[in-house]
């Protein structure tokens, strides 16, 4: 008896009728159906007349409308459909305009019939994670999260509570946590709900300024106070009078600005570069690191005066592995801003992926989800993020399974998973066409009793097999994140494992970031 997922329809659509007549013996072999079409148009008939393949196969040259004319009509009639485009003539406008337009893949004239089998059985396996993702029921209400954050978890709720007791004070406020964990978004909802929300609330990344600037950034200067100086300069703290100051990586400051940010906290008062005249602001501060400010204190660097001064109210935010049942609730909140934004249609998630999304070990947190969930999105063919459009690392459950299925085939409900320590590194992007960087394939096995010269060769065959142009831009970008990951976010260290100045690696982070 066949496999249930062999008694899958398969529509091929060519003018050529010995090309439908081998494709058709090939795959009805495999024990598909077969239905046929001689054109685009009585290929599109027959979607409207109600017949729902698994999967579609479409020559891109044919006579009356090409294929590519086809491939948008049947998507306009259904978004599910998965359609794999037939030509001889590769070139890259059409492969562009396959998966702009939504195909699944193509392949090239004459056939190879393993790979022509090999696509089919790939496709009509989405074509049933599709149908499994119909079953997906929206998880929170867009309108409860207006600040942005997800979480109804046990540590989330303690988040919650904290900001509530802080939020209508003027007391200073110290955020943690790893990098990626959404320490802004704390501080932005600590402003929204305190008495200054009718205020400036200005926020300032002191590990993105270089020293020689910093003072000018949150003090402003005097014209003529340095080279350049041409005008008079107003700085952050003034801008902010009577609102909130967040600064963000505040362990990067520099001693010398910690002892006039001091200042400001004792005395609320400041003076601009090159001035003489002592500037009143109100302002509150709140401050952000995922530097252990405490042994940084130990080593002299970072002033004990200013860490007791910032550090009157405390907020640890979690990190995503450790609140693993936020996960979904998170992904669906990021699918309707992206909706939302007009920046993906995408709406659902299959069961499996999902399973594969809290299964997986977050070392950038919720940005590093973020940034999977729109590649997956963008590279989604339909209305529904699929197992295959997941980046490689978390398709390949890269060292962490759930320890029971968060979401059943039947249902889209789900469970708390228990959180596992990860062993991956952060997610990288494995898509032929998207705006975000491609991955590096992890099919090597580890460990590799093999020497590092092999290594090479077969990574580079491996890459080159895969016709990638960016090999060195891939490998880099995989031995950045992984060095990141097992640092827990330390880019000191993880430079001085990358054998880089922290700065490099800082540049290549926000490159990231901002893909």
């Amino acid at each position: 008896m066949l496999p249930e997922t062999n008694m899958s329809t398969i529509l091929i659509v060519d003018d050529d009728e010995e090309i439908r007549y081998s494709l058709g013996r090939v795959l009805g072999s495999r024990g598909y159906q077969i239905e046929t079409a001689a054109s685009g148009e009585e290929g599109i008939e027959k979607i409207k007349g109600g017949l729902k393949p698994d999967l579609i196969m479409c020559d891109v040259r044919m006579g009356g409308i090409s294929g590519i004319e086809t491939l948008q009509h049947m998507r306009s009639a259904s978004s599910s459909l998965q359609i794999v485009l037939m030509t001889a003539f590769g070139t890259a406008q059409t492969a562009i305009e396959a998966m702009k337009f939504g195909a699944y893949d193509y392949i090239m004239k004459p056939f190879d019939v393993d790979k022509v089998i090999e696509i089919a059985e790939k496709a009509i396996s989405s074509s049933q994670d599709l149908k499994s993702a119909n079953r997906y029921e929206k998880k929170v209400n867009y309108d409860d999260y207006k600040e942005g954050i997800v979480g109804n978890s046990p540590a989330m709720q303690e988040v919650f509570k904290v900001i509530g007791q802080v939020a209508a004070s003027d007391a200073t406020v110290l955020v943690t946590g790893e990098s990626g964990t959404g320490k802004e978004l704390i501080a932005k909802c600590i402003y929204q709900h305190s008495l200054r929300s009718g205020g400036p609330f200005v926020a300032v990344n002191c590990a993105a300024i270089p020293d020689n600037l910093i003072e000018s950034e949150l003090f402003g200067h005097e014209k003529g106070s340095f080279t350049g100086a041409t005008t008079q300069r107003i700085g952050r703290f003034e801008q902010c009078d009577r609102g909130t100051i967040f600064l963000d990586e505040i362990g990067d400051m520099a001693l010398a600005t910690q002892t006039k940010i001091l200042r400001v906290l004792q005395e609320g008062e400041i003076q601009r570069v090159g001035g003489t005249e002592t500037i009143k602001v109100d302002v509150r501060v709140i401050a952000a690191t995922n530097k252990d400010l405490e042994k940084m204190v130990e080593d002299k660097e970072f002033r004990e005066d200013l860490y007791y001064r910032l550090n009157v109210f405390r907020i640890r935010v979690p990190s995503l592995k450790e609140r693993k049942e936020d996960v979904p609730d998170i992904v669906d909140f990021m699918l309707q801003n992206l909706v939302k934004e007009k920046k993906a249609r995408v709406t659902r998630v299959s069961p499996d992926a999902l399973n594969a999304l809290v299964a997986y070990g977050w070392p950038g947190n919720v940005r590093e989800l973020g940034n999977v969930v729109y590649r997956s999105a963008v590279v989604a063919q339909g209305d529904a993020i699929l197992m295959k459009d997941l980046p490689d690392t978390i398709r390949g459950g890269r060292g962490e399974a759930p320890a029971a299925p968060v979401v059943s085939a039947a249902s889209s409900q789900t469970s708390v998973a228990a959180p596992v320590e990860p062993q991956a590194s952060a997610a990288e992007t494995d898509s032929k066409e998207e705006p975000v960087e491609a991955p590096l394939a992890t099919s090597i096995p580890e460990p590799m009793p093999i020497s590092l010269p092999a290594i090479y060769d077969k990574l580079y065959h491996e890459l080159r097999e895969r016709q990638e142009m960016r090999i060195l831009t891939l490998i880099e970008r995989q031995m950045i994140e992984r060095a990141i990951g097992e640092t827990g976010g330390n880019q000191a260290r993880a430079a001085e494992i990358l054998g880089i100045t922290r700065n490099t690696l800082k540049k290549r982070l926000d490159e990231y970031s901002a893909e």
